[in-house]
């Protein structure tokens, strides 16, 4: 069990995490390949939160095998079929670049986005983070198949810093900086998966990646490492 430096977090945070690291050393933490080799199912989705873990995958690749849901950033140098942004920086760096207007964005009203044209918002506001939002508004489509990428929950450096493939660019943290908490993600996203039992839904993660103890035990969730999914969807 890898040591917490409690100097990172409040007493609060220090405690919850402690608590769930003993839960999760008592867990598998590493993918055994041979548990699972799903088949490939026609109706499948991705949804792609930007967790470094899911660097060495493209999601140009992946609009070729089925519907692609990103988040935030993503849309810089990619777009998804769906893109979910809920934080206010990111809508206004967005609005700024027009993409909304040719592209689906999806988000929480705010008045600060009204007079924003080419939105599409959640009714109600869903008032959960981005990923756990993305994953959600795909679970909506009745998917045989939904991968989760880039879900990592955990900083890099052993659970020290940030981590986002778009560390150090604007609107998002230095990758010096503490890692975020990531409780309030991990219970979203539990919560879709939790309530859409005929999909089945499997989490990439990477080959030192961990899987938390909440996402145990769930009869719809699997798990594979990132070299596993890619044998699966070779690029041509």
């Amino acid at each position: 069990m890898a040591k917490i430096d409690k100097s990172l977090y409040t007493k609060e945070q220090y405690r919850a995490l402690k608590a769930k690291a003993k839960a999760d050393a008592l867990q598998v933490t590493h993918v055994i390949e041979k548990e699972i080799i799903p088949a490939i199912s026609p109706n499948t989705a991705f949804v792609l939160g930007n967790g470094t873990s899911r660097s060495s995958i493209s999601p140009e690749h992946l609009k070729h095998i089925g519907k692609v849901y990103g988040c935030n950033a993503l849309y810089r140098s990619f777009s998804p079929d769906y893109l979910v942004a809920v934080d206010s920086k990111m809508i206004i760096e967005i609005n700024n670049s027009g993409y909304q207007r040719k592209n689906q964005v999806w988000t929480n009203p705010n008045k600060l986005f009204a007079r924003m044209e080419g939105f599409n918002f959640f009714q109600p506001s869903k008032g959960w983070s981005s990923g756990p939002t993305a994953l959600w508004l795909a679970s909506q489509q009745q998917y045989t198949t939904i991968y989760i990428l880039g879900f990592d929950y955990q900083g890099t450096d052993g659970g020290k810093h940030f981590n986002n493939i778009y560390a150090d660019t604007d609107n998002y943290k230095r990758s010096s900086d503490t890692a975020t908490y990531y409780g309030n993600w991990l219970r979203q996203t539990k919560n879709v998966i939790e309530e859409n039992t005929n999909t089945q839904y499997i989490r990439v993660i990477a080959a030192d990646n961990f899987i938390p103890s909440e996402l145990n035990n769930i009869v719809n969730l699997k798990h594979i490492i990132v070299d596993t999914f890619e044998k699966m969807y070779p690029h041509s």
